[in-house]
Formats: C-alpha cells, sequence, structure tokens
C-alpha cells in the first residue's frame, strides 16, 4: 500500500471510486432516478477539486500500480450532529469493493488520524448508516463507540445514521 496526499489531478478517479462505493453500498436492489440524480450530482470531479483545494478538507489516497483504490477524507470545520464532539469529521472513507479485507481502509484511517494527531487533534466524529452493519463493525474494531443517531437527507427522505466518535492517542 502506498498513501499519499490527493492533487487536483485525482478529482475523477476519486468521484468514480465514490460513485461505485456509494451506488454498491446503498442501492443493492435497483437504481432509481431519485438515486442516481443525487450521486451524479454528488460525485463529481469537479466538487472533488474543490474539496481538494480547501484548506478545511483533506483527503489521503491509496494508490496501487494501477491508480487508487481507497481515499480518506478528513473535514476539519464540520459540525457534528451531537453535542460533545471535536470539529474534525471523517466525511468519507471509501475502498474499492474488490480491494476490501487487504487492510487498505485500516490503513487510510491510520492515515487519518495520523495527520489529525499532528494537527493536535484529539478525536473524530463520522456517521454510518444505521443499517450498515460491515461498515458498524469495522469502526467498532478500531475503537469508534457511538454515540448518538443522525438522518442523511437527500432531499425530502431521510436515512437513519450513527454518529461514531474516536480519541485520538
Amino acid at each position: 500500500m502506498f498513501f499519499r496526499d490527493a492533487i487536483s489531478s485525482d478529482a475523477s478517479s476519486l468521484a468514480a471510486i465514490s460513485m461505485e462505493v456509494w451506488i454498491g453500498t446503498y442501492l443493492r436492489n435497483g437504481v432509481n432516478a431519485f438515486f442516481a440524480d443525487y450521486a451524479l450530482s454528488e460525485f463529481t470531479a469537479v466538487k472533488f477539486e474543490a474539496i481538494i483545494a480547501d484548506d478545511d478538507e483533506h483527503i489521503i489516497v491509496s494508490e496501487n500500480e494501477d491508480g487508487i483504490d481507497g481515499f480518506i477524507r478528513l473535514s476539519f470545520d464540520s459540525a457534528a450532529p451531537v453535542p460533545g464532539c471535536s470539529a474534525t469529521e471523517v466525511k468519507t472513507l471509501y475502498v474499492q469493493p474488490r480491494h476490501h479485507g487487504k487492510g487498505i481502509g485500516k490503513g487510510l484511517l491510520n492515515e487519518g488520524l495520523g495527520r489529525c494527531a499532528e494537527l493536535g487533534i484529539d478525536s473524530v466524529w463520522l456517521t454510518v448508516n444505521s443499517g450498515n452493519t460491515s461498515a458498524l463493525a469495522f469502526y467498532s474494531a478500531l475503537d469508534f463507540e457511538t454515540i448518538g443517531q443522525t438522518h442523511f437527507r437527500i432531499a425530502d427522505q431521510a436515512y437513519l445514521n450513527e454518529v461514531l466518535q474516536r480519541q485520538i492517542a
């Protein structure tokens, strides 16, 4: 595994991975226009270029010999949906499904937490869809604790999410 900070030329790869992971995780029974429109508007190279250029955001990628296979996105000025959290959110941790089980997700998380520690950040938070049992187990095994619930919203639809937090040693 090779980890590095994202650069603007990674934007289209990050958009493609995001689309692949998000659709594969949440749209298991078919794709309708509501979710397709969301994914196509949310996961774009232009949006990722803006994120990479934003000082309050940081993306670290995992790269193999063929290209990027995962990434973590940290947001340093993100209001938590429950009290008692830092302003630092693990906004996204995506690994291509065919690369699951290789330690990439854990490696990306460790890289992200290391970056936070370098910046003096003492804790991070994130949200996970309440039905995503594999992600919940992954984070629980890596010392994240459930501290509340919130809803992820797309237009007028709301989806229950768990809010998790981890202290950084």
